[in-house]
């Protein structure tokens, strides 16, 4: 039965319009109002994922699919970080009835114990069009109970350091093979572990601010994580990341990582009007002309290409930027998810391409 916590509430976007909806999420009589950054995704499934994907931290994420819900929710080890990174969900019409093999529980309980609020707005279809024609904007929920019907500001999430905020805080060690590559956690889903353990390395995962060329043990290569927020508030890594490159140290940046190498290499960013936020982007390899179909989650890019460096592939819907390599050194990265959680698997040959270019493996070598 659908749960009785589904009083009115309001979304308010910072230009005033406002949509009114019903709270199915976090329990609204013990949760204060919240601010974020309203941004939406356009992918059919993949709602745990998307859910527990750092790269989300600070935004309140509109899903335009119209039912939400409908599988629930799987077992924690299944998701790509420790917990709900929202700070906010909007849906048009949430499904409290979950059937699938792999559920766990509800969606709705899942918001009530992780304490996310969410709303059933039923004119999901005119709030998208509204972000993608005025490009996203700042929002608050509002609830409608005068103990919470305090005054909440609108807060712009990017110009807090978001990385630091997602990124592991101890150096932490997985799988058991012989070489060793780093991964710098400026936000990392946990399926980027996942790939490279099933390809048989030992990962290290570091916080975002380790310079890694003092770390006291050897390594092959150097994973820059996918993570939230704006480029630029991560001065650390870039400090850090211009560090590696002086040492010729093969180099994969994903999403934010793209941004980091291209902002380290001399390269610029700037933000997008409204992001790309799906599992259904297509990208095109620039040498070959083949177009992936790629999860994606962000809302700035490369601008300007750092020299050494080429466009390695493009975005087919709107020419942005989707990653670059080096002309001669092993460095390169995507603007994409290539470890494809959730949605497509198009593009998983990228950590292969990787360890290929640092000489980890042969082209023959075949993951588990």
């Amino acid at each position: 039965m659908r749960s009785k916590n589904n009083k009115k509430v309001k979304l308010i976007l910072k230009d005033g319009s406002s949509y009114e909806g019903k709270s199915f999420g976090a329990n609204i009589s013990s949760l204060k109002s919240i601010s974020g950054e309203v941004v939406f995704a356009t992918g059919m499934v993949g709602y745990p994922e998307a859910l527990t994907d750092p790269s989300f931290r600070g935004q309140i994420l509109v899903l335009t699919y119209p039912l939400v819900g409908n599988y629930g929710v799987p077992r924690k080890e299944l998701w790509e970080s420790e917990k709900i990174q929202i700070s906010g969900l909007i849906v048009c019409n949430y499904i409290d009835t979950p059937f699938h093999h792999a559920s766990q529980m509800s969606l709705g309980a899942w918001l009530k114990e992780q304490n996310i609020p969410a709303l059933e707005i039923k004119d999901t279809r005119r709030l998208t069009q509204k972000l993608r024609t005025e490009g996203v904007m700042l929002g608050k929920i509002q609830f409608d109970q005068k103990k919470n019907n305090e005054k909440i500001s609108f807060v712009d999430p990017n110009l807090r350091n978001l990385p630091a905020e997602v990124s592991t805080k101890k150096i932490k060690e997985f799988g058991i093979g012989r070489e060793t590559i780093v991964v710098i956690d400026c936000g990392m889903k946990f399926n980027i572990l996942r790939r490279m353990v099933a390809r048989g390395f030992k990962i290290v995962v570091v916080p975002w601010d380790t310079d890694v060329t003092k770390l006291d043990f050897p390594f092959r290569g150097v994973v820059i994580s996918n993570g939230p927020g704006d480029p630029m508030k991560a001065k650390a890594t870039i400090k850090n990341v211009k560090k590696i490159i002086k040492q010729k140290i093969p180099i994969l940046g994903i999403c934010l990582g793209n941004q980091i190498l291209a902002l380290a290499s001399g390269g610029t960013t700037y933000k997008l009007k409204f992001g790309h936020r799906s599992q259904n982007q297509p990208c095109v390899q620039n040498d070959t002309k083949r177009c992936y179909l790629t999860t994606q989650n962000h809302g700035f890019s490369v601008k300007k290409i750092p020299t050494g460096f080429r466009e390695w592939f493009y975005n087919a819907n709107d020419n942005t930027n989707e990653g670059i390599i080096h002309k001669k050194l092993p460095f390169m990265s995507v603007q994409f998810h290539p470890e494809s959680s959730p949605g497509p698997l198009d593009t998983d040959w990228i950590f292969d391409f990787f360890l290929e270019k640092a000489g980890l493996i042969n082209k023959k070598d075949k993951i588990k």
